[in-house]
């Protein structure tokens, strides 16, 4: 049992999970405006879990075909055959199914976005086959994550969520196109559609510079129209100081690609939480 959920894991890079959760919790923070209780942050916590593992798997079932050939891909466990593609599916449905559920204990407005969400959450794996938008869809599908949060404790959509959830489109977005400069060649040799294999290096790195600058005037939006005192500032300072980093990193070196897409971006959104909470406790 353990070496299949290892496997599941490794399937669906279930360490991940922390570039989501982080703005999840920011907008739970904000909408209670502090602690918003143990039941909802166990709803929300599998709903989050559920809903990645959905797109996950989903994902890596429609790239087996492409997967196979990247050298960069073609150990992922739906390829090597430590997982069948029906064993995947299943793991699809079962986690569909799961956030179904718990979208309807959560509240009626979860209940009625849940399988919109799921729509979203599956498309992008088609993106890539037709349009240069993959990336944008990426982004679009983390940034529900906020919604959903503010959802979970409000049930409502309020505007200062709608400027935090664009942020982390634009943001993903941004890290997406710099992640993607390693599969450029290969895109274009099998026909993919993303950015870098489209318009070429130097392109990419201004789209994913101007991506992030957008995510960080969308955050500011966020945090005027959310009331935020001093310390939700300095946290959108530390969100671009952090991205200023990730793009010196990868204009250095294209080698520093992983540790700018897993590090930097791993701590921004955590880093940005700590100072929320600091707002709403002092």
């Amino acid at each position: 049992m353990f070496k299949k959920l290892k496997i599941l894991s490794e399937l669906v890079v279930f360490q991940h999970t922390i570039f989501s959760s982080a703005f999840i919790l920011i907008a739970m923070v904000v909408a209670a405006k502090g602690w918003f209780g143990w039941e909802i942050l166990m709803l929300c916590a599998i709903a989050l879990i559920s809903a990645r593992n959905f797109a996950m798997a989903f994902n890596r079932f429609c790239d087996i075909d492409i997967d196979k050939e990247n050298p960069r891909t073609k150990y992922r466990p739906s390829v090597d055959g430590r997982i069948s593609s029906f064993g995947i599916l299943i793991f699809v449905i079962i986690n569909a199914v799961l956030f179904i559920f718990i979208s309807y204990l959560v509240n009626d407005l979860a209940l009625k976005l849940s399988l919109p969400f799921l729509f979203i959450l599956a498309i992008y794996s088609y993106f890539k086959r037709f349009s240069v938008l993959a990336h944008f869809i990426l982004g679009l599908s983390l940034s529900l994550a906020p919604i959903a949060g503010v959802i979970a404790v409000l049930g409502s959509i309020p505007l200062w969520s709608i400027c935090l959830a664009i942020g982390v489109m634009f943001w993903v977005a941004g890290f997406d196109l710099l992640y993607s400069l390693q599969d450029i060649e290969f895109d274009k040799d099998n026909g993919l559609f993303s950015i870098p294999s489209k318009y070429g290096v130097k392109a990419t790195l201004i789209i994913s510079r101007l991506c992030h600058i957008m995510a960080c005037l969308f955050w500011l939006l966020f945090v005027i129209y959310s009331n935020g005192g001093i310390f939700s500032y300095l946290g959108l300072l530390s969100a671009v100081i952090m991205l200023v980093y990730e793009h010196y990193l990868v204009n250095k070196d294209f080698l520093n690609i992983p540790k700018a897409f897993f590090q930097t971006n791993g701590y921004l959104g955590f880093v940005f939480l700590i100072f929320i909470i600091l707002d709403y406790a002092l």
